[in-house]
């Protein structure tokens, strides 16, 4: 077998001992355009986690790497004058140099061929190799040159970062956010040996415009940043390596391979340093490609296999790491939070570490945010502070005249059970199981204003006389027997009404028995769909009538709380969108004129309501789509709605035009609620992907939402509140007919 390693850094090295270990008679031959010990940074960076991977692949190396190391448990945060830390993280920093020449010399202990000042600008001359890897880096010659084959993108981000280093030690891992005249800097700082520090700066990329650096002149940005972080290096001086002024690629392709070639590391993929290192990701690469090589007959069957199996992986890192990218590009979002929940809201910034992780790394710190995190909810609801430790999920939280018992809400899911708009015994149990299972607001799925405005035949409605009583039997039920609140969802469907139950098929248009439908503009959600009518004003007087009709037979059926359904593309939302509201009159076109009619519902349903009860509404904040709605657009809604009295959003995504193209991830939609939060100063509930108390809690001590609304997780356990309540020691208040579970031990 012969092996051709295009980039001599860590995956080219590593790649070579791994494969000349499993095939001792191959020949393979690393080829590097740098000098040996010609290296761009100072530091890199591992979690405990990734080196027991090295371990397993390589003891030598993985010896020699971990002999070199300076280890930290600890996270220093310094903001506005105070330093929080966090403990039981567990990193390890080493120099780039010294990786680089631990790997060469085991290289050459197995006898693999390194090639250094060795230029190539193809894979011409390795084409009688079995086998071509491009480890060349974040500029690979090697993916530009066959863009065609691996199809790669590129995202640039617009905030500007610089690699430098310093003689200071520091003690944890640190993060530093210091503003001056120009704008807010950020800087990750870690030690990786005795007497010497990464010190990676970073900033949006008005603040570098405004403080008159250039990109290329590393004297001018190590005399600046010495003078800016004096205090914080204690004297010590910047130390310059090709420390120019750049922005962070997102590079992503298509295919990661073809014929005998293949991508690994920065050239095929980049996961943004606040996270960790671009250094660890291509190792782990690369044991993962040559676990493949080993377990195929053939190269090309391996190629496959490896990208196969190992994409999945990789892409989840991305998306994590462009979660942890997305938090430090926005940090002047978070200036206004109290230094304990900025700490914590940057420790669980990429959502893949929440309260629960925090918790088992370092307990005390996360029982200081709880304690927080309890007197603030305290103060805010008008309530006593708790006598005994509460995660935040199990605070109370106040709405107007409305004090809910704690924070996690029950999604309004549509049951399709509904007879002619009548709710009734299915109702009753599933929205009166999960009262009892101890969520403190339940939200009943959409009643539909008018039979008109129903999704399905089988949907509920607010519309008929009847409907309040059958209404009624449920919120009696609710206020005689918990201390959960209810909320009923008021809405139109729109464009998506005539269509059958979801089991019946999903969006599916019926296929009979339609009824004439509403939107903004006369559009169908799909071909197959019956086209609406372009609704006019006096269509319009109609329907915010109904919608002040519903209200009033809220009020009268016992609702805590109504929620107006602005989202998922229903009539109101397709005022919203610029997909769906094409109109050209005073409802169309800018997002003013868009809201226009949305807000007159609003405002007439407020006058209808009562003054010490809240309301809130719903909406798509994007509808993952190019040309739909902006997250600033989302911002523009939600303070338009602050404006009028709404009390909270329920911050959803999508749902509006068929060809939406989601955007996967945990906790995905929940950056939503965060930001109209912070933004638009307006509570918020975050939804979607919901399903552990960690992220709950995480969710809540963050900030990023003042209510956790769940859906699956709720229809799977109706009393998971009261499983999460058990996990946390928590005391949950039963129902009396059920006090005797207290003395229960569930055993697996």
């Amino acid at each position: 077998m012969k092996i051709a390693c295009l980039g001599g850094g860590p995956a080219g090295l590593y790649f070579a001992i791994l494969m000349k270990k499993a095939y001792p008679a191959a020949q393979i031959d690393v080829i590097e355009r740098n000098r040996p010990d010609d290296t761009f940074g100072f530091g890199v960076v591992f979690s405990d986690a990734t080196l027991e991977n090295f371990a397993e692949a390589d003891r030598p190396t993985y010896e020699q790497i971990t002999g070199s190391f300076a280890h930290w448990d600890d996270i220093d945060i310094h903001c506005n004058g105070e330093v929080l830390t966090s403990t039981g993280h567990g990193f390890s920093g080493m120099s780039r140099q010294l990786i680089l020449a631990i790997l060469q010399r085991r290289c050459a202990e197995l006898g693999v061929t390194m090639h250094f000042e060795t230029e190539f600008d193809g894979i011409e001359d390795y084409r009688h190799y079995d086998l071509i890897l491009a480890a060349d880096g974040v500029n690979s010659i090697i993916r530009q040159r066959y863009a065609d084959k691996f199809q790669p993108t590129i995202d640039w981000r617009p905030n500007r970062f610089v690699w430098l280093g310093t003689t200071q030690n520091f003690p944890a891992f640190t993060f530093f956010f210091k503003a001056n005249e120009h704008g807010l800097w950020r800087v990750h700082a870690y030690q990786y040996m005795v007497g010497f520090s990464t010190f990676i700066v970073e900033c949006t990329d008005r603040t570098f415009q405004n403080s008159g650096l250039t990109v290329e002149d590393e004297d001018a940005t190590a005399a600046y940043v010495e003078s800016l972080f004096a205090e914080e290096l204690g004297g010590h001086k910047i130390l310059k390596n090709r420390s120019n002024w750049r922005n962070f690629p997102i590079i992503d392709c298509a295919h990661w391979h073809f014929d005998n070639v293949v991508l690994v590391g920065d050239a095929v993929h980049t996961a943004h340093f606040s996270i960790g290192s671009g250094t660890k990701l291509a190792m782990e690469d690369v044991i993962a490609l040559a676990d493949a090589v080993q377990s195929h007959d053939d190269i090309p069957t391996a190629l496959a296999a490896y990208e196969t199996t190992h994409r999945p992986t990789t892409e989840s890192l991305q998306r994590t790491a462009l979660t942890s990218l997305r938090w430090f590009e926005e940090v002047e979002r978070y200036r206004d939070l109290a230094p304990i929940q900025f700490g914590f809201s940057l420790l669980t910034r990429s959502l893949r570490i929440n309260h629960h992780n925090l918790q088992q790394r370092d307990p005390d710190y996360v029982a200081s945010i709880d304690e927080w995190f309890a007197a603030s909810a305290a103060k805010q609801s008008d309530t006593a502070k708790p006598d005994t430790p509460t995660p935040p999920m199990f605070t109370p939280f106040k709405l107007r005249g409305l004090t809910l018992p704690n924070r996690i809400a029950v999604a309004p899911i549509c049951q399709y059970a509904a007879t002619d708009g009548i709710v009734d015994d299915w109702h009753l149990v599933h929205l009166g199981s999960r009262a009892i299972g101890g969520a403190g607001l339940v939200i009943a799925e959409t009643a539909a204003v008018s039979a008109d405005g129903r999704i399905s035949p089988g949907c509920a409605g607010l519309y008929k006389p009847e409907h309040v009583q059958a209404w009624r039997r449920i919120t009696d039920f609710i206020h005689g027997n918990c201390d959960a609140r209810i909320a009923v969802q008021l809405g139109h469907a729109g464009r998506k009404g005539a269509t059958k139950r979801a089991w019946e098929g999903e969006d599916a248009p019926l296929d009979s028995g339609q009824w004439p439908l509403l939107s903004a503009s006369a559009s169908p959600f799909t071909p197959a769909h019956q086209t609406p009518a372009a609704i006019d004003r006096a269509q319009m007087d109609t329907v915010r009538a109904d919608f002040v009709a519903a209200t009033e037979m809220a009020q009268a059926a016992g609702s805590d709380m109504i929620e107006l359904h602005f989202g998922h593309g229903y009539l109101l939302s397709s005022f919203l969108s610029p997909l769906t509201n094409r109109r050209d009159d005073e409802y169309g076109g800018s997002l003013e004129n868009r809201l226009r009619y949305p807000l007159e519902i609003f405002a007439a349903v407020r006058a209808a309501w009562p003054a010490d009860k809240p309301i809130s509404v719903r909406i798509s904040a994007s509808d993952w789509h190019a040309d739909g709605l902006t997250e600033v657009d989302a911002v523009g809604i939600a303070a338009a709605l602050r404006d009028r009295h709404c009390d909270i959003v329920d911050v959803s995504a999508g749902g509006v035009v068929a060809d939406e193209q989601p955007v996967e991830g945990r906790l995905v939609q929940t950056r939503f609620a965060e930001r109209l939060r912070l933004e638009a100063e307006i509570p918020t509930m975050a939804v979607g992907g919901v399903s552990s108390y960690g992220d709950a809690n995480a969710i809540l001590a963050a900030g990023r939402a003042d209510l956790c609304v769940l859906a699956r997780a709720l229809m799977y356990d109706p009393y998971w509140p009261r499983h999460a309540a058990h996990e946390q020691a928590y005391r949950l208040p039963w129902p009396a007919q059920y006090e005797s579970v207290l003395s229960f031990i569930p055993r697996i």
